[in-house]
């Protein structure tokens, strides 16, 4: 039993992370095709590609009628992106904070954050909330379109979140953007084919995760919101951890800051939205008294650490991955 749940976690994260590399490679090229600029296409189709796993995670879960799972994925996922991966690539490069774009867009994680907050204490994730959400994040990509083009024509270096989001995916995986020789039609086909496979390895993926998440709760008498909150939350950020460690690894330390702060803005608007919208659920109470607080928390931490200095030092990195274990210690069942 215990091991055809773990196959089932561990095999639908699998399918989670290969089915949306090859939906953002497919999606890439066909954007492409259609003329789109390489900048539109990095804030749009790339920036929401590591966000994927995320969104087909949270919209199975609310129509399995799992709402822990639903949006704990998402309050976890912003929890452990700031003090786990964030905390991480701080330690194997300290951060730079140079960019007063950054700097606002961390601003607009801790809007994101009380947005949620609000939502859960007054109402729920519906279609007009949902629909509010995402009326925001499309405000925000269109906002960072146009502080993007600025920057290029100025010169200037002072990127957004949502542009460093796209542009960490971009340097882990190799080659994303690069020019192809094949005719017009047949690439068309081709990335048709692709993007249309990590679709449905995606939704699958999502299917198993969600399946696994929900017999590990029931198995172990784990409520299916810790388990969101932690295991789920934990495997669908593996995109943005990884893409975050290779950029600190880079020493591209801005990119690493600006994946973190793009997802959390696009997980709460984004995947919050759209799950509201495709399937309307409720914030669990317990998230909306104890893991909601700790995400606007967090986020307050990383804003302050952002502008009291130029850099967030290994020291700091060490001490957001301890709270991270802090906060494990505290949630999971004793």
């Amino acid at each position: 039993m215990t091991l055809t749940i773990l196959l089932s976690l561990a095999g639908g994260l699998a399918l989670l992370v290969l089915g949306g590399e090859m939906l953002v490679r497919g999606a890439v090229r066909l954007a492409e095709r259609m003329g789109m600029s390489p900048l539109l296409i990095g804030l749009t189709l790339v920036g929401f590609g590591t966000s994927t796993p995320e969104l087909v995670t949270s919209v199975q879960a609310a129509m399995a009628g799992s709402p822990g799972i639903a949006v704990g994925n998402i309050v976890g996922s912003n929890i452990a992106n700031i003090l786990l991966i964030l905390g991480l690539a701080a330690i194997l490069a300290p951060i730079s904070v140079g960019s007063t774009a950054l700097k606002r867009d961390g601003s607009l994680v801790v809007l994101s954050a009380l947005a949620l907050i609000a939502v859960g204490y007054l109402t729920t994730l519906n279609q007009l909330t949902g629909a509010a959400f995402v009326a925001g994040l499309a405000g925000y990509v269109y906002y960072a379109y146009l502080q993007e083009r600025w920057a290029a024509r100025t010169g200037s270096a002072d990127h957004t979140a949502a542009y460093d989001k796209g542009q960490a995916l971009e340097e882990a995986v190799p080659h994303m953007n690069e020019g192809h020789t094949r005719s017009v039609l047949a690439d068309f086909g081709i990335a048709i084919a692709i993007a249309l496979a990590g679709l449905v390895l995606v939704v699958i993926g999502g299917s198993y995760l969600v399946d696994g998440a929900i017999q590990l709760a029931r198995a172990f008498g784990i409520s299916e919101t810790v388990i969101g909150l932690t295991i789920v939350a934990v495997g669908t950020s593996t995109p943005e951890l990884v893409t975050s460690v290779i950029a600190a690894i880079r020493k591209h330390s801005d990119v690493a800051l600006g994946n973190v702060l793009g997802s959390n803005i696009y997980n709460i608007l984004g995947i919050g939205g759209l799950t509201g919208i495709i399937s309307p659920t409720a914030v669990p109470p317990e998230i909306v008294a104890f893991d909601n607080l700790v995400m606007l928390g967090v986020s307050l931490v990383l804003v302050a650490m952002m502008y009291s200095g130029r850099t967030i030092s290994r020291i700091e990195g060490v001490v957001l991955v301890l709270g991270y274990f802090v906060y494990l210690a505290v949630l999971w069942p004793k």
